[in-house]
């Protein structure tokens, strides 16, 4: 396979073992942000609930070509992405066939590669991307360690809740694994605390935690627990289009922008 593209977007896991975290809340929002500074942005939905796809208002019955389809190389990237009503934002929508991934690719000798090798084709080169987000699935199957080897950083929502951090673990043993095993130059691109009450002092206190046992790992924005982010799914729209004044949207808007600014602090990447 010819693995020569000559664009180099920057490939960004969201990942979390743990549900309910607010990882797909996180991916369709930061990736609407992206887009809307101008940035070419694909979102690849690798969950098999689908609930990015649906998010951004991709009905089941159009998926007709999907992440699974590129996966297993029946389809090009470029054939699979579709746009969003958000500019510059794309998505390759997933539906449950990505349930069976784990039966289905195991005979497959490179079945952890799948993913890089359908992102590193010079066939991405014609979607003209800056960023490719990856809301991967609540779980460290087959399908995440696809994604972090594809992957240049991975950024991990954690919600300010009691034991976060002990779920933390288990999640920062497989990037080592990856990292000593696949892929060397994988790295957190920072965790990222979400559904946070500055008046509820647990979330406070994990906050301190977080800070405390992981530094500057640790992003300066935090997502709050907003109704705008909940709601906004519901009418197929990222929360910058929903309500742009909503804490929601300017915490998503900082998060971008602080992810943008450490890029730029730090230019080295992976080569293509």
């Amino acid at each position: 396979m010819n693995l020569s593209r000559t664009t180099n977007p920057k490939i960004i896991s969201v990942a979390n073992q743990k549900g309910g975290v607010g990882k797909t809340t996180t991916t369709i929002n930061l990736g609407a942000s992206l887009a809307r500074t101008g940035r070419r942005v694909l979102l690849i939905d690798l969950d098999p609930q689908g609930n990015a796809s649906t998010g951004l208002g991709v009905d089941v019955a159009t998926r007709s070509v999907t992440t699974y389809d590129v996966l297993t190389g029946d389809a090009l990237p470029s054939d699979a992405a579709i746009s969003t009503s958000v500019e510059n934002l794309l998505i390759i929508p997933a539906t449950t066939d990505l349930s069976s991934a784990d039966i289905n690719l195991i005979s497959n000798e490179k079945r952890s590669f799948m993913l890089y090798d359908a992102l590193h084709q010079p066939d991405i080169d014609e979607l003209k991307l800056d960023y490719i987000l990856i809301d991967c699935p609540p779980s460290l199957n087959i399908l995440t360690v696809n994604a972090m080897i594809a992957s240049d950083s991975v950024v991990v929502p954690l919600q300010s809740e009691f034991f976060a951090l002990e779920g933390l673990s288990q999640l920062m043993l497989t990037i080592r694994e990856v990292r000593q095993t696949a892929n060397e130059d994988l790295r957190i691109e920072g965790v990222v605390l979400t559904m946070y009450d500055k008046r509820n002092n647990l979330c406070q206190q994990v906050e301190a935690d977080a800070r405390n046992n992981l530094g500057d790992l640790v992003f300066q924005t935090v997502i709050p627990r907003n109704v705008r982010l909940s709601e906004a799914p519901s009418f197929a729209l990222p929360v910058i289009d929903y309500d742009p004044a909503s804490k929601g949207a300017v915490a998503y808007t900082e998060l971008a922008a602080e992810i943008i600014n450490k890029e730029q602090s730090s230019p080295s990447r992976r080569a293509s």
